[in-house]
């Protein structure tokens, strides 16, 4: 099995719902977020060159993380979800595995010792 990683970074606020009063994450507040696409594909299902997928064709991807996510509050980009790192890992996994059907996992920092991941293969 093969597997490539890319990073990508955007900075959003958020407001996370259902918490105790008094919890920090309960006010308005922000991050440097950094979000990694990992790809995935065994020996047979490499492409000619030897890629899981060409780097550049990720491309796409940060021109929509950026339109959908940067400076913006990931309350109004999400609707209807509570946009915890565990949640946005889920929704960008389901949004884009189509797309990129080599997907098998994303991974959301919202801070540089805190990570959440959803794995989707």
């Amino acid at each position: 099995m093969y597997a490539i990683t890319k990073e990508f970074h955007f900075s959003a606020s958020h407001q996370l719902g259902a918490l105790p009063a008094g919890h920090q994450c309960a006010r308005t507040h922000g991050h440097n977020y950094l979000v990694v696409l990992e790809l995935r594909c065994d020996d047979t299902e490499l492409t000619e060159p030897g890629f899981v997928r060409d780097y550049g064709e990720l491309d796409e991807f940060k021109h929509w993380l950026d339109a959908t996510f940067d400076h913006r509050h990931l309350n109004d980009a999400v609707p209807g979800m509570n946009p915890s790192a565990e949640n946005l890992a889920w929704w960008v996994y389901h949004q884009w595995v189509e797309r990129l059907p080599e997907l098998s996992c994303v991974r959301v920092s919202e801070t540089p010792r805190t990570w959440a991941t959803y794995r989707g293969k």
